[in-house]
C-alpha cells in the first residue's frame, strides 16, 4: 500500500460513509443527498417481495492508495451483511463490494463501486486436480451447496483463480457435487480443468451456458421455464445486456419464503443473494436469464 499522509483521517471518513449506508438499509426516512442507489434498489426489491432488512453490518479494508498531486485514489473492499426478514423467515445475505474513493487534500469528494469486468478471463494461480473420465454420476446437491458456502468469499488453492471467476467457481461447486470431468485434453470438448489448462465450458459463462443443456454424457442440464422450478445446486445464467452473450453464472444455495432461489456467486462475491440481481451495477432492463436444472444418472 502506498503511503498517505493522514491515513487515519481517511479511514475515519470512509467509516462514516459506511455507517450512513448501513443506516439507510434499516431506516424508512429518505435523504436524497446521502441515498445509495444500490441499497435503494435492494430495499425496493425486498418490499415487492414483502421483505425487509432488519439489521445490516459493513466492514471495510483499504487495499491500495494511489497519489496524483493533491488527489488520492483509495481502493477498498467492503463486506456487507444483511439480516433479512422475508415473510417471517430470517436469513443473512452477504456481499463483497470493490470500491474506489477519491480524496482531495485529505477530504473525501467522491466514492463509487467498481463494476466487475465480466469479459476478463485471466488465471492467477495453478491447479493440481485429479482428472476423472466417468461418463455417469449421481449429483450430490448438498455437497455442491456446502462447497458453495465454504468458498463463496475465498478461493480454493487447488484450482486456478480468475479475474472473472464466476463460472470457474460454479464449475468447482458442480465438481464437488460429483460431476465428472470429460474431454481432456481438448479445450473445445467436454468440461474439465487439468494441468494448468481448462475448457471454455469450465471458465467462460457463455460457453458454460450452452454446454450444459447440449451435453449428452457426464455433466448436463435441462432448461426450465421458471426460477421456482430450480432445486438446491441448480444453476442460473445471466445475459445482463440482453444481447445474446451470457456473462455471469450463479448457483442456488437456498430458497426464500416463496420458494424462490437465493444464490451464491464469485466476481462480485455474494452469498444468498436474491436470484434476479436487480440491485447489481451490471443489471439492465434488457437482462435475460436461463434456468438450468442439473441432470444425473439416478
Amino acid at each position: 500500500m502506498l503511503y498517505l499522509k493522514g491515513v487515519k483521517k481517511v479511514r475515519k471518513q470512509l467509516q462514516v460513509l459506511l455507517e450512513k449506508r448501513v443506516k439507510q438499509c434499516v431506516t424508512k426516512t429518505r435523504d436524497i443527498n446521502e441515498e445509495c442507489e444500490k441499497i435503494k434498489m435492494k430495499k425496493q426489491g425486498l418490499a415487492e417481495r414483502e421483505g425487509e432488512i432488519v439489521k445490516a453490518k459493513a466492514s471495510g479494508k483499504i487495499q491500495n492508495i494511489e497519489h496524483v498531486a493533491d488527489i488520492a485514489h483509495v481502493y477498498y473492499q467492503v463486506h456487507f451483511q444483511y439480516l433479512i426478514n422475508h415473510k417471517g423467515t430470517l436469513y443473512i445475505e452477504e456481499e463483497i463490494e470493490e470500491r474506489k474513493a477519491e480524496f482531495y487534500k485529505g477530504t473525501l469528494v467522491d466514492d463509487e463501486e467498481l463494476s466487475p469486468d465480466f469479459t476478463v478471463e485471466k488465471a492467477e494461480t495453478s491447479i493440481n486436480e485429479v482428472f476423472d473420465e466417468r461418463l455417469s454420476f449421481e449429483y450430490d446437491r448438498l455437497n455442491a451447496v456446502k462447497y458453495a458456502e465454504t468458498w463463496w468469499n475465498s478461493y480454493n488453492p487447488r484450482f486456478s483463480k480468475f479475474t472473472n471467476d464466476c463460472t470457474n467457481y460454479i464449475s468447482q461447486c458442480l465438481r464437488a457435487g460429483g460431476a465428472p470431468m470429460t474431454g481432456y485434453p481438448n479445450r473445445s470438448k467436454g468440461w474439465w480443468m487439468q494441468n494448468n489448462s481448462w475448457t471454455y465450458s469450465w471458465t467462460v459463462a457463455h460457453s458454460f451456458r450452452w454446454y450444459l443443456p447440449n451435453a449428452r454424457v457426464g455433466l448436463r442440464a435441462v432448461e426450465v421455464n421458471r426460477p421456482e422450478e430450480l432445486k438446491l445446486g441448480d444453476i442460473i445464467c445471466y445475459d445482463f445486456e440482453g444481447d445474446g452473450r451470457f456473462n455471469h453464472t450463479t448457483i442456488v444455495t437456498a430458497k426464500d419464503a416463496d420458494g424462490m432461489p437465493l444464490v451464491n456467486a464469485h466476481t462480485t462475491n455474494s452469498r444468498k443473494r436474491y436470484w434476479a440481481y436487480k440491485d447489481s451495477t451490471a443489471y439492465t432492463p434488457n437482462i435475460k436469464y436461463i434456468f438450468l436444472q442439473i441432470n444425473d444418472d439416478v
